[in-house]
């Protein structure tokens, strides 16, 4: 029996995508929360908890992208040909969050609030338009001979517009738990008051999204709703509305480390749940991971490399939130 090349490379580029997610999801919550604290100091303690990191993590993110290009080229052409705008617009968000962070700290004090306003766009439409993005593939692309046979605007929705709000509040509940973790005093304080009112919206919203989305697809809902697969899958949203119990539970005893724990256990549900719906296609409604591959020889070679180098993005991981973990405080600065 071979090696499953497709199936490694398809795992290979879901953890990638589950780090990017997971990473640079609490950085862009962190942008999200900023109009809620008018604060000068605490923008700047806000910032500094991820300021030693955040570049790192869009690491996961060129992983991603690049694994997609090379180990299934057909789903790299067709998705980026039916999501080009979308993901053109995230980019554009992402630079000025980049750009925003670098000068925020440089400009005269008359002048931050420029930077501040870019921080706010950035992280707001970097998280939209991949939660859009994220909606319109689940959605499905139209693939004849190969290519992509859709409309340059396929991708706006009243279900894409949805998920791209839903994101925003799950990643603004990511950011809020970060800080909960990373800082101390009247800004935690701050923050595990919004930390209430967030994961019930995040509640309510996944709901939502798990409904709106068997609705629309009778094969997704063949998947979830038919036995056997009801007894298998069950345990995803029961798991969900545990998670968001312990999750409440750990905000109202106004605990540290646990809310940011288990906010990141609640979106793994979430990025779950969606396998389970679209698995294995990697273009759906129906390009699986084996009909999207790349020739043999081409994965293969590129797995050596990946795997070469996948320890090391790691290891260097690890080590910068080993060297700067604990709590950030007004004395600590960026330089």
């Amino acid at each position: 029996m071979g090696i499953d090349l497709p199936l490694i490379w398809a795992i290979i580029i879901i953890f990638g995508i589950m780090m990017y997610v997971v990473m640079d999801g609490f950085d862009l919550g962190i942008g999200i929360l900023f109009p809620f604290i008018k604060g000068e100091q605490d923008r700047d303690v806000m910032m500094n908890t991820v300021a030693p990191v955040w570049d790192g993590n869009e690491t996961w993110l060129v992983l991603g992208g690049a694994a997609l290009f090379g180990a299934f080229p057909l789903a790299y052409s067709v998705v980026l040909s039916a999501l080009y705008l979308p993901l053109m617009l995230m980019l554009i968000g992402l630079i000025f969050r980049g750009v925003a962070f670098e000068f925020r700290f440089k400009a005269r004090a008359e002048k931050r609030h420029i930077w501040d306003k870019a921080f706010i766009g950035g992280s707001v439409a970097a998280t939209f338009f991949q939660g859009v993005a994220l909606g319109a593939f689940i959605d499905g692309i139209p693939v004849v001979n190969r290519q992509y046979a859709g409309g340059g605007l396929d991708w706006l929705s009243p279900f894409t517009v949805f998920c791209g709000i839903a994101l925003i509040v799950a990643y603004a509940l990511l950011g809020c738990t970060w800080l909960i973790m990373k800082t101390e005093g009247h800004l935690q304080a701050r923050m595990h008051k919004l930390g209430r009112p967030l994961a019930l919206a995040v509640l309510v919203l996944m709901g939502v999204v798990s409904l709106w989305t068997p609705l629309a697809h009778s094969d997704i809902a063949a998947r979830w709703f038919t036995l056997p697969n009801l007894f298998w899958f069950l345990p995803v949203p029961i798991l969900v509305l545990v998670t968001m119990y312990g999750l409440l539970k750990a905000i109202a005893r106004n605990a540290h480390y646990t809310p940011f724990l288990l906010t990141l256990v609640l979106i793994f549900l979430g990025y779950s749940g969606l396998g389970i719906s679209l698995w294995p296609n990697i273009i759906p409604p129906s390009i699986s991971i084996w009909d999207a591959a790349a020739p043999p020889q081409s994965q293969g070679f590129m797995l050596v490399g990946t795997l070469f180098i996948i320890p090391f993005i790691l290891g260097y991981t690890f080590w910068s939130y080993y060297v700067f973990r604990g709590k950030v405080t007004h004395e600590d600065g960026y330089h």
